[in-house]
């Protein structure tokens, strides 16, 4: 299940703009997105995963996503960091 892998995983990035940098910038080895989170806010770092060859991972809930990030509050996406 991928909220393990999250909350397993040694560094993440949480959110849509700091993803958004490390995938430009090569550093992410998978990503996670929440499927009830708004496609507008997702749809460019889906694009950018897809053209890096980044593996992407879905999961049912923005909540359960933040609760293994370790916050209090919803994620959208989660990139898990090299």
């Amino acid at each position: 299940m991928s909220y393990e892998k999250v909350s397993q995983a040694k560094r993440i990035i949480i959110g849509t703009k700091q993803t958004v940098k490390a995938l430009k910038n090569n550093h992410v080895i998978e990503l996670v997105i929440a499927s009830d989170a708004d496609p507008r806010i997702t749809v460019k770092v889906v694009e950018l995963a897809k053209q890096h060859n980044i593996p992407i991972s879905k999961v049912s809930s923005m909540k359960k996503l933040g609760k293994a990030c370790g916050i209090e509050v919803g994620a959208s996406t989660v990139a898990i960091l090299k």
